[in-house]
C-alpha cells in the first residue's frame, strides 16, 4: 500500500468556527492574513506557509453530514485538509484509507462549492477532509490586483 501521508502534503489547515464574518476580521485585522476566498459560511487565506480556513460549524453540518456539536469555550476546533489533483484522487485516497481501515463519514461527494470531498476523523474526534477541484476549480476567489 502506497504511504498516503507521504505523498499527498497537508495543504490547509481549517478553523471550525461560529461565525465567519467575527473570525475573518480577527485573521485580516489583527494577523494580516490576505482573503483569497469567500462563499456562504467559509472563508480562506493565504499566508506565509498554507491556506488557512475558517469555516462556520453549522455550514459544515448543514453540507456534509458532519456533527454540528460545538464544544465548549476553551476547547480547540479545527479540521486538517489535504488538496489531491482531482476527484479521481479523493475517490483513490478514499479506498486507500478506507482499506487500510479509517472510518469515513460517507464516501466522496461532490458539493456545491464545485469540490469532491469526504471526511474522516482520528480516534479523538479530530477532523480530516481529503477534496479536489472540480472542473471550473474553486469558488469565491477574491480578486488580489492591488
Amino acid at each position: 500500500m502506497a504511504a498516503f501521508a507521504q505523498i499527498n502534503p497537508i495543504t490547509d489547515i481549517c478553523f471550525l468556527v461560529e461565525d465567519v464574518e467575527r473570525a475573518s476580521a480577527f485573521y485580516v485585522d489583527r494577523l494580516g492574513f490576505k482573503p483569497r476566498r469567500r462563499a456562504p459560511g467559509f472563508a480562506d487565506f493565504k499566508g506565509a506557509g498554507i491556506t488557512l480556513a475558517l469555516w462556520e460549524i453549522g455550514h459544515i453540518a448543514e453540507n456534509t453530514g458532519i456533527s454540528g456539536r460545538k464544544a465548549p469555550p476553551g476547547v480547540h476546533k479545527a479540521c486538517a485538509a489535504i488538496e489531491v489533483p482531482s476527484p479521481e484522487k479523493v475517490d483513490a485516497a478514499y479506498a486507500e484509507l478506507k482499506a487500510a481501515g479509517v472510518i469515513f463519514q460517507a464516501p466522496p461527494q461532490n458539493y456545491n462549492w464545485n469540490a469532491r470531498c469526504c471526511y474522516f476523523a482520528d480516534l479523538d474526534d479530530n477532523l480530516w477532509e481529503i477534496y479536489a477541484w472540480a472542473d471550473g476549480g474553486p469558488v469565491g476567489d477574491i480578486d488580489q490586483s492591488d
